[in-house]
């Protein structure tokens, strides 16, 4: 998670920003290397967003939470991402206090947001594969942004709240040159719960559901039979096949995301039985946050829909008279 526990006891007496250790040459490479990672994924998410608000075949309930994903990934790109690679590599935080206490407290808002994103949409895929009609006379699109407004509004009065009773704390416990908050085991249990297990129990609950059921329709779908069957069949059939593709797209999506978060998770929890290194640290917060970076290039890969879009973005396209209404599904 973003709020980093660990012993610092008579640190603050000692601390001082090492001296780069690097070439010049090298330490450039670096600073070049992080805004190109910025940039990919301040752009890439931005094509996400204008691809899915702009043309309207795309206002699906689905891809209404895919657009809140890419909007908390530009968030994080834009807001998160550059103060953590200026911070590794300076192996120091040269922003100050009072930027600090705002990054992580818009750090944690975002991150909390992304993960609670990435459970509604294992959660929305279980409700499409289960019962795919009631699914479509159910969730509307404006259920779907009822719900994507709540999470928003809920995770945010989670940052909120946490940081009211933790920042005093921090102020405390802060020391020149670093940029790390210490919790009290009473919010350090709240925040566990809140933030990783349980929207990660969701996660995996519901994809494994998800794996089963995609499994069945796929030894349904082998069963029947193209030439006999039906025309009512035949777009069950496609309808089925149409949500496994999603099913299987988006549960790359979640594979993706637990691959990339799940080391930090993990390496904070040992804190009681290890000692925590803030450069590992760093270095774990980074790989976390490339999930965002790369979300956008799993789109690319399996949605043709996103490359059309692409295409009729860079080209200018979209400012046409009614570019809203092309056809970008076929």
């Amino acid at each position: 998670m973003n709020l980093t526990e660990f012993n610092q006891s008579d640190r603050c007496a000692h601390f001082s920003c090492p001296e780069r250790s690097v070439s010049p040459a090298v330490y450039i490479l670096l600073y070049v290397c992080a805004a190109a990672v910025v940039l990919l994924t301040v752009c890439g998410n931005l094509l996400v967003i204008i691809s899915v608000c702009h043309f309207k075949q795309l206002h699906t309930p689905t891809n209404i939470l895919v657009l809140s994903l890419a909007v908390s990934d530009f968030l994080i790109g834009a807001f998160v991402m550059l103060p953590v690679l200026i911070w590794t590599i300076e192996s120091c935080w040269i922003f100050g206090r009072g930027f600090c206490i705002s990054f992580w407290l818009i750090g944690a808002f975002i991150l909390v947001l992304s993960i609670y994103n990435v459970a509604l949409i294992s959660v929305d895929r279980y409700l499409a594969l289960s019962n795919p009609f009631l699914y479509t006379n159910t969730i509307s699109r404006r259920t779907m942004c009822f719900v994507v407004s709540s999470n928003w509004c809920v995770c945010l009065a989670y940052s909120v709240t946490f940081y009211y009773f933790n920042v005093s704390f921090m102020n405390l416990l802060m020391c020149p040159g670093e940029c790390f908050l210490l919790l009290n085991e009473v919010w350090s249990v709240i925040d566990l719960m809140y933030s990783f297990i349980f929207p990660l129990s969701v996660i995996i609950v519901f994809y494994t559901l998800v794996f089963v059921i995609a499994k069945k329709h796929a030894t349904a779908i082998r069963e029947l039979n193209n030439h006999t069957r039906p025309k009512t069949q035949k777009i069950t059939s496609h309808s089925m096949k149409s949500e496994r593709k999603a099913a299987k797209v988006l549960g790359i999506l979640v594979a993706v995301f637990l691959v990339c978060f799940l080391p930090y998770f993990i390496y904070i929890l040992l804190g009681d039985v290890i000692e925590l290194h803030a450069e590992t640290i760093h270095k774990l917060m980074i790989v976390g946050y490339l999930n965002s970076t790369i979300n956008p290039f799993i789109y690319a890969l399996f949605y043709p829909w996103f490359r059309r879009c692409i295409k009729l973005i860079i080209t200018l396209r979209i400012f046409q008279t009614d570019s809203s209404l092309i056809n970008v599904l076929s």
